[in-house]
């Protein structure tokens, strides 16, 4: 089958509700700063009545990653659940008005879908309270093989290992992908998610994926190390291109024998940090895809990141566009 989207990525549907917070904030609910934790449905409820100035939008690592892939001109489509509720048909819309294909049928019963407190501390850190919600509902039955199969790239997030049955839907993508020609990417998502599931994303980074997305926090527990190098030097050699995001110390690509050192960019003030290495792989994908050489790639992602944390939110304010075939045009 002809490969007709670009970009294929799966992941837990999620509604981002962003507050700034300050540090005393987190320790009265007990999160700690720059991680992800998993909270129930009275959390939620909880929490959120304890924050005020909010900004609503839909998230979910790999759809802000889609949204972004698309928004720099890529074909992209997206799997995951959401509930046929108020905050689902959102989720719908937006992802509809971008011309993202999305046909994953919502649950009408059960949980309602899901949302993420992302609590933004004035050091510009961000810190999760995830409420699964219905995107605990994925399941195998929800992985199109028509969209797989028709992808170059499947993209998957890591926090899809937490839900069993999503697990399962993630092995099934990955047999697709792989059976049809396609490519596999995985970004780790979180250093709790990986110390919780250590042994399996391993084994999925040796032997199943072709592609790895990672921070050097997430990188280093995977390889239960307090070095860098030493995790970096620990990932396979063969058949994996790994981008490994450092924040100010920009990120490092590699694949083989080669290695490259991405500097960050310039940026005066950063305000928050969500989304950053979500649309640092939206902007890695998009110039991967397109053929350029890893060390373009890598700098694309720099470039869509630093526009993302200028600003509260995980989506872009200004013309990712623009910015991206102007520095494509000069690469």
């Amino acid at each position: 089958m002809k490969k007709t989207i670009d970009v294929t990525t799966i992941g837990n549907a999620i509604v981002d509700t962003i507050a700034s917070v300050d540090d005393v904030f987190l320790q009265d609910v007990g999160i700690e700063k720059g991680t992800m934790c998993l909270i129930n449905d009275d959390q939620i409820k909880s929490f959120s009545s304890n924050i005020r100035s909010t900004i609503n939008t839909s998230g979910g690592s790999a759809a802000n990653t889609i949204v972004g892939f698309s928004i720099l001109g890529g074909k992209g489509a997206y799997i995951g659940k959401v509930k046929a509720d108020t905050a689902g048909k959102v989720f719908i819309n937006n992802l509809d008005h971008l011309g993202i294909h999305y046909t994953t049928k919502p649950t009408i019963s059960g949980p309602a879908t899901a949302q993420c407190l992302v609590f933004v501390t004035p050091d510009a850190q961000r810190s999760m309270a995830t409420y699964l919600g219905a995107s605990t509902e994925l399941k195998p039955e929800d992985i199109d093989p028509e969209i797989i199969i028709s992808s170059q790239m499947v993209y998957l997030e890591g926090y899809l290992w937490d839900p069993p049955k999503a697990k399962d839907a993630f092995k099934k993508a990955i047999s697709l992908a792989h059976d049809s020609g396609g490519k596999v990417a995985l970004s780790l998502s979180d250093s709790f998610c990986v110390e919780r599931y250590r042994d399996e994303f391993l084994d999925l980074v040796e032997n199943q994926i072709d592609m790895l997305f990672a921070n050097e926090s997430e990188i280093m527990s995977l390889y239960q190390t307090n070095e860098f190098e030493t995790a970096i030097n620990s990932l396979p050699k063969t058949n994996l291109i790994a981008a490994i995001t450092r924040g100010k110390q920009g990120s490092v690509i590699l694949c083989n024998d080669d290695k490259w050192i991405i500097p960050s960019q310039n940026i005066n003030t950063v305000l928050d940090t969500t989304g950053a290495g979500d649309l640092y792989a939206a902007g890695f994908l998009y110039a991967y895809i397109n053929k350029y050489d890893l060390d373009i790639c890598g700098k694309l992602g720099g470039l869509v990141a630093a526009e993302i944390i200028k600003h509260f939110g995980a989506r872009p304010q200004t013309d990712l566009k623009l910015l991206s075939d102007a520095f494509l045009k000069s690469a």
